[in-house]
């Protein structure tokens, strides 16, 4: 199929944060877009709005007659989405083009150079970066986000003048290996996602398969210490990064404080001095410093990396700050690896050192749940206090005794409270007056209720 030359994109899963750029993609090419997606969303209502045609029934009939042409008509889905789907099931049978979202995505980028940055965690933020360091320069880029940046209110950039493309790598499902990077960033490789790949070693060579891809004229930016074996093609480049931990490009002359971050930014034969943290986390240090790399390789210029750096506003749910008064703040993270909270627990609790950080997690997956209970209850350990809700199952069915409670039990701090997500705003209004830091992580449905809990604290 010529996605040139289709007239209708339908979506099956529309309200996922990769489909949603991909929406915003073929509206912006003068196409019809439909789709279905299991609830509504802030996201899918905007959508909406922009110009798709977004219904939350599974039922054939609600598929609009535009969108029933074999000849004209791509369907697009999310391995979200089960098999037995009856509108997945419709196309299948009836002669369409059914193509994966990774697979969309690699066809679109594929006559770009893509910038592709891939990682257990970190990505989101860094693909941000990366782009709004690019488009605020001289340079400029296309961007597929896997969160919406405030910057822009958008997950999709368009560029009249650019072939650069930055792209959220996906490691779900082994979706990045649909892309060919000219240029690639590896954040971690920490285990997950262990449902598709069953084991650690997998998920790892998944990711060498990833750099295997990369363009002969391009580079691997890969953190310092990542336990993976790159297989790159003569003539592909080879830098590490990292925070403090030395490596081609790394961060020196870190000032923390005051609510505010600035570090010096060190590569070879780059040395740029004083540069702000938008952002201001410790955990961006190191997301920054990946950002920076692949924006200075490909032609930012110093002035325009420090001005980018102290003006990026940030994903959605990435270290968002919804309360920052002296008395209570509130901060909403999209956190849901072990690792990923440790990380973000770790700079709240720097960054506002001598007070009580209480977090509240939604664990997300039976599966993940189930793989790594004893490491979440070690990064919840670190929290001062434990408000902990039920699994969001997502596209999981229940696994018989993997319930909150195996994660619970494992956590070590004494002041702990386990609950039902119903029950968090009564909670949270009766001890209202003692909260200082309030930390609401997870990759769910928890940020439904970070407005009304801001409310709450807010008076």
């Amino acid at each position: 199929m010529n996605i040139d030359t289709i007239k209708a994109v339908y979506f099956v899963g529309a309200g996922g944060i990769g489909m949603s750029a991909l929406i915003r993609y073929f509206l912006s090419k003068g196409k019809l877009v439909a789709g279905y997606d299991k609830t509504p969303s802030d996201l899918t209502e905007q959508l909406n709005k922009e110009g798709a045609v977004i219904h939350y029934e599974d039922n054939v009939d609600l598929i609009p007659e535009v969108c029933k042409s074999p000849a004209d008509t791509l369907v697009v889905y999310t391995p979200a989405v089960p098999e037995s789907h009856t509108e997945l099931s419709y196309f299948r049978t009836h002669g369409f083009e059914v193509m994966k979202r990774a697979r969309v995505l690699g066809e679109i980028t594929n006559c770009s150079r893509g910038l592709c940055i891939a990682g257990t965690h970190g990505k989101t933020t860094t693909s941000s970066m990366t782009a709004h360091l690019l488009k605020q320069s001289h340079i400029d880029c296309n961007a597929f986000l896997g969160g919406i940046l405030k910057n822009y209110n958008s997950n999709l950039m368009l560029s009249e003048k650019s072939d650069l493309t930055v792209i959220e790598a996906d490691e779900f499902d082994r979706s990045f290996h649909w892309l060919t990077p000219y240029m690639a960033v590896i954040t971690a490789a920490d285990p997950d996602h262990l449902d598709i790949y069953g084991t650690a070693d997998a998920y790892r060579e998944s990711f060498e398969k990833f750099t295997s891809l990369i363009r002969p004229d391009g580079c691997l930016i890969m953190k310092k210490g990542i336990n993976i074996v790159p297989q790159l093609k003569k003539g592909v480049k080879l830098y590490t990064y990292s925070a403090t931990d030395g490596g081609d490009f790394h961060a020196e002359n870190i000032r923390i404080g005051n609510g505010e971050i600035f570090f010096d930014f060190i590569g070879p034969d780059i040395h740029i001095s004083d540069i702000q943290l938008g952002v201001p986390v410790k955990v961006n240090i190191e997301n920054g410093i990946a950002a920076i790399a692949l924006a200075w390789l490909n032609g930012v210029t110093a002035d325009e990396i420090k001005k980018g750096m102290a003006s990026f506003a940030g994903p959605l749910r990435r270290f968002d700050f919804h309360l920052k008064k002296d008395n209570i703040v509130l901060i909403d993270d999209y956190a849901h690896h072990p690792a990923e909270l440790k990380a973000s627990i770790l700079s709240v609790k720097e960054l506002y050192a001598g007070k009580k950080v209480t977090g509240i997690f939604q664990p997300h997956l039976y599966t993940r749940t189930r793989d790594f209970a004893d490491d979440f209850a070690a990064s919840l350990s670190l929290l001062d206090e434990l408000i902990l809700l039920d699994i969001y199952p997502a596209r999981e069915e229940p696994i018989p005794g993997i319930t909150s409670q195996i994660i619970f039990d494992k956590v070590t701090i004494p002041s702990k409270k386990l609950i039902r997500k119903e029950g968090l705003l009564d909670l949270v209004a009766s001890e209202a007056d003692t909260f200082e830091v309030v930390l609401m992580v997870g990759a769910g449905n928890i940020d439904r209720l970070v407005e009304p809990v801001k409310k709450i604290l807010d008076k």
